[in-house]
């Protein structure tokens, strides 16, 4: 059985209009990638991205957007990026671009042949989907470092913090609306 090797893109949305981003939706992002790429590319282009192109991840908060292609076609996607100009979205046009944060799969240098002296675990591969989370994750706290780094005042931190701290996982109550603790305590 063969193994079709992908590349995981990593964009995020960058628009002045806040809209924007709450507007986005896996449909309209992918046909603005696949009009960029028959522009750049012509046809050829086109078909040689079409094959597994998807968009796997999509935060319309954050404008986070995750893409994947075959690995023989990620250079064509990667370098019609940056020709995607606004996105159209019930029947409004917002202008915006993708700004490629991460390739899954690349060495720092941008070659994309793995390391061959790397210590891998086994089973590890640079070119997951796993990879692009990673970076994202360490993307969101250098961001979150640099948004407390800005802060004018104790009053904008402290705020900042608040939010951050606010934002956790809550457990839902049990059906009877009283919860109990491991010893048998109630709680409130």
């Amino acid at each position: 059985m063969v193994r079709f090797k992908n590349r995981y893109v990593l964009c995020e949305v960058i628009s002045e209009d806040p809209r924007c981003r709450q507007c986005i939706e896996d449909r309209v992002l992918g046909l603005a990638v696949r009009d960029a790429i028959a522009r750049v590319h012509g046809d050829y282009g086109l078909a040689c991205c079409s094959i597994s192109f998807t968009g796997k991840y999509l935060n319309a908060y954050t404008g986070t957007v995750l893409l994947r292609c075959r690995k023989d076609s990620y250079r064509l996607l990667c370098s019609a990026l940056p020709f995607v100009r606004y996105l159209e979205s019930r029947g409004q046009r917002y202008p915006c671009f993708l700004n490629t944060l991460h390739v899954g799969g690349q060495e720092p240098g941008g070659r994309t042949e793995l390391y061959s002296y790397l210590p891998r675990r086994r089973g590890a591969a640079l070119g997951t989907i796993r990879t692009c989370q990673k970076f994202l994750i360490q993307y969101n706290r250098t961001q979150l470092l640099r948004l407390l780094q800005n802060c004018t005042n104790e009053e904008e931190r402290q705020c900042i913090q608040k939010s951050l701290l606010s934002c956790s996982l809550t457990e839902e109550q049990s059906e009877s609306g009283d919860e109990e603790d491991d010893d048998g305590t109630e709680t409130d």
